[in-house]
C-alpha cells in the first residue's frame, strides 16, 4: 500500500510540474521583477477593455462534480472547516444607511446597466457622472455589477481616477476577486503589479491577495497555476509555513479538488510534516464537498493508522457525512463512541446529529437533543434550526416545519436564504411563490442568485413563462445581475417549453457578455437553427416552384407533403441530440 502511495504521489508531483511549465507563459511569478515588462495599469486596461478580438480567449473549463442551481445549499450547513461555498467572499456589499450614498450606488449600476451592450457609451457616461467617490461607494457599486467585469472594471478604472480618492487593499481584492472568477488571470496580475508600488514605493500586496489567486484557480480546477502562485510567496517575501500550505489544502478542497490536496499532503510531508489539522481539512473535504463516506472513511483508518488523535472536528466532519448520505445508523454509533471517548460535543456535531434525526422523521428526538443541547451550555443557531426545517420540508411534513419556524421566531432567531429556499422547495403555486418573496423582504432577507434561479426553474417546469420573465425582470430591477447560472437555467427552461427563439436571444445576450458559453446548449441551438435555415430554405423553394413551374396539380401538392416530412425527420433529429446530451425535452 505505502508503495502504491508512493507511485501515486511521484505521478502527481510530475503531472503537477508538467501543468505548471506548460502553463508559464500564463503566470510567471518571475516576471514582476522585470522592468522590461513594467507598464502602467492604464495601457493594460486599454488593452483589456477595447481589444477583445485580439486577446487570448480564457480556456473554457468545466467544473468537477458541477451541481445543479436547485443543489447549491448543502443539507447540513456545516462544513466543519472555515470552507463556505460563497464564491465571492471578498465582494460584499455593505449595510448602507446613508441615503444619499445608497442613491449614489444606484445611479452608477444604473449607468453600467444600461450601456452593457456598448463600451465606449458606457465609459462616456460615466466620465460625466459627477458622484463623490469612496471607498464605501465602490465595495457597493462592484458587489452589485460583479457578474460583468468589463462594467466593474470601467467603474474600478474611473474611481481610481478620482480627485481625492485612491483604492485601499479591500477595493483591490474586490476587484481581483471578479477578474478571477471571469477567469480574466492575466488582468487580474497586472492590478496585483499595480499593487506592488513600484513608483510609490508603498506595497498594497498581502497573502491575502494571494490566496484569492489560489482559490480562484482551485475554482477552475487549474491546479497547477494555484500551486505556482503558492511558491510566488517566496517571492513577495511573505512566509512559507504550515499556515499557508494549509490555506492552500482548504482552498484546493473548497472546490472539491480532495483528492490533488491529498496527494500534495501527502508528497510534502517532508517539508510541512502530517498533522491533526492538514488531516482534518482533506478529511472535511471528503465528507462535505465531496460527500464520499467511503473516501472518508479511507482517510479515518489512515490517521488512525498514523497515530494521530481524533478531536470534535474530526468526529463533526464524519457525522455530517453519515447524516448527509442519510445512514443514521452510523450517525448513531459514532456519536456514541465520541461521548466514550470522553470528547465533548460542540455545535456542529450536535446540529449533524440533530440533522440525521430529523431526516429519518425521528422529529420529538431530534427537539430532545437540542434540548439537550441547551442543557450543556450550547446555544442552537439558525444553523441547527435549518438542521431541522430542511429534512422536515423534503419529508413533506410542512405543519411541523412551520411550527420549528415559529419557534425560531420566538427565540429572536431570524430565519437565512436557506431556511426560506428550504420552503420555497414545496410550494406548488404562483401565488404561494410570491407570497414568501413579499414575507421574505419585510422580514430583512432578500433574493439571491440562488433564490432566483430556484424559482426560474420551478415557474418553467409549470409552464408558466409569464411569471419566469417578471422574476427575470425583478432580478434586474433589484440589482442582481445574473451570472452563467441563471442566464443557462432561463434557456434551458424556455427551449423544454418549445420557446426556441427566445432560448436563442438569450444565449446570444450570454454570449455578449463574455459569460462561458455551455457546450451542450450551444450544440442543441445550433442543430435548431440549421434545421430551421433548412425549413425556412425549402418553404421559400416550395413557393417558388408553385408560382413558376407549370406542374400538374397533383405534382404541386405533393411538394408540402415530402417538404413536411421532412421538416418532421428534422425536428427529430433535434430532439434526439437533445436526449442524447442529456436533457429531458418536454413535447410542447
Amino acid at each position: 500500500m505505502q508503495g502504491i502511495r508512493t507511485i501515486r504521489c511521484n505521478l502527481s508531483r510530475f503531472a503537477i510540474l508538467a501543468r505548471t511549465h506548460v502553463n508559464l507563459s500564463h503566470f510567471e511569478p518571475t516576471h514582476f521583477a522585470n522592468p522590461t515588462v513594467e507598464r502602467t495599469l492604464s495601457s493594460k486596461i486599454s488593452i483589456a477593455l477595447f481589444s477583445f478580438s485580439t486577446s487570448r480567449p480564457e480556456t473554457p473549463i468545466t467544473p468537477k462534480n458541477l451541481k445543479g442551481p436547485e443543489e447549491c445549499s448543502s443539507d447540513n450547513e456545516d462544513n466543519g472547516s472555515d470552507m463556505d461555498n460563497d464564491d465571492d467572499d471578498d465582494v460584499r456589499g455593505l449595510n448602507l444607511i446613508d441615503d444619499g450614498l445608497i442613491q449614489d450606488a444606484k445611479t452608477i449600476v444604473s449607468i453600467l446597466q444600461e450601456s452593457s451592450d456598448n463600451r465606449v457609451e458606457m465609459k462616456n457616461k460615466i466620465e460625466q457622472c459627477v458622484v463623490k467617490v469612496s471607498q464605501d461607494l465602490v465595495l457597493e457599486v462592484l458587489s452589485r455589477v460583479r457578474n460583468d467585469w468589463e462594467a466593474s472594471f470601467t467603474f474600478f478604472l474611473w474611481a481610481s481616477r478620482q480627485p481625492g480618492y485612491a483604492h485601499s487593499v479591500r477595493e483591490y481584492h474586490s476587484m481581483i476577486s471578479i477578474l478571477g472568477k471571469m477567469r480574466k488571470f492575466d488582468t487580474a496580475w497586472a492590478l496585483i503589479d499595480e499593487m506592488r508600488g513600484v513608483k510609490t514605493g508603498v506595497s498594497l500586496v498581502t497573502p491575502q491577495t494571494l490566496l484569492i489567486m489560489i482559490r480562484k484557480y482551485c475554482a477552475v480546477h487549474d491546479v497547477g497555476r494555484a500551486i505556482n502562485t503558492f511558491y510566488a510567496y517566496k517571492r513577495f517575501k511573505f512566509d512559507m509555513e504550515i499556515d499557508e500550505f494549509q490555506s492552500l489544502l482548504s482552498a484546493l478542497c473548497r472546490y472539491k479538488n480532495v483528492q490533488d490536496a491529498e496527494q500534495l499532503m501527502y508528497c510534502n510531508k517532508a517539508v510541512f510534516p502530517l498533522n491533526l489539522k492538514s488531516f482534518n481539512i482533506v478529511l472535511n473535504g471528503w465528507c462535505n464537498l465531496i460527500g464520499s463516506p467511503r473516501e472518508a472513511e479511507r482517510v479515518w483508518r489512515d490517521m488512525s493508522k498514523r497515530g494521530i488523535r481524533f478531536d470534535v472536528v474530526s468526529y463533526a466532519s464524519m457525522l455530517s457525512c453519515y447524516s448527509k448520505a442519510g445512514s443514521l445508523y452510523r450517525v448513531l454509533r459514532l456519536y456514541k463512541r465520541m461521548q466514550e471517548m470522553g470528547i465533548e460535543p460542540d455545535r456542529k456535531v450536535y446540529n449533524a446529529v440533530i440533522h440525521a434525526l430529523a431526516k429519518g422523521r425521528l422529529v420529538n428526538e431530534a427537539f430532545n437533543l437540542m434540548k439537550t443541547m441547551e442543557e450543556k451550555g450550547v446555544v442552537p443557531t439558525i444553523v441547527t434550526y435549518n438542521s431541522l426545517i430542511k429534512p422536515l420540508c423534503r419529508a413533506k411534513k410542512v405543519d411541523e416545519a412551520k411550527d420549528v419556524f415559529d419557534d425560531m421566531l420566538k427565540r429572536s432567531i431570524s430565519p437565512t436564504i436557506r431556511t426560506y429556499h428550504a420552503f420555497f422547495r414545496i410550494l406548488r403555486t404562483g401565488e404561494e411563490v410570491f407570497a414568501l418573496l413579499e414575507k421574505m423582504r419585510k422580514m430583512g432577507c432578500q433574493p439571491i442568485n440562488d433564490t432566483y434561479i430556484m424559482l426560474i426553474r420551478k415557474f418553467c417546469r409549470w409552464r408558466q413563462l409569464e411569471n419566469v420573465f417578471k422574476l427575470w425582470d425583478e432580478m434586474k430591477e433589484n440589482g442582481i445581475s445574473p451570472d452563467r447560472s441563471s442566464y443557462i437555467v432561463l434557456i434551458h427552461g424556455l427551449f423544454l417549453n418549445g420557446e426556441l427563439d427566445a432560448a436563442h436571444e438569450y444565449y446570444t445576450e450570454m454570449k455578449e457578455r463574455h459569460l462561458l458559453p455551455e457546450p451542450k446548449i450551444d450544440e442543441m441551438l445550433q442543430t435548431w437553427l440549421s434545421n430551421k435555415q433548412m425549413a425556412e430554405g425549402q418553404t421559400t423553394e416550395s413557393r417558388t416552384n408553385q408560382l413558376d413551374c407549370s406542374q400538374s396539380c397533383e405534382q404541386t401538392r405533393n411538394i408540402p407533403k415530402r417538404s413536411h416530412e421532412r421538416n418532421f425527420l428534422r425536428l427529430a433529429e433535434t430532439r434526439k441530440v437533445v436526449r442524447e446530451r442529456g436533457f429531458s425535452f418536454w413535447e410542447p
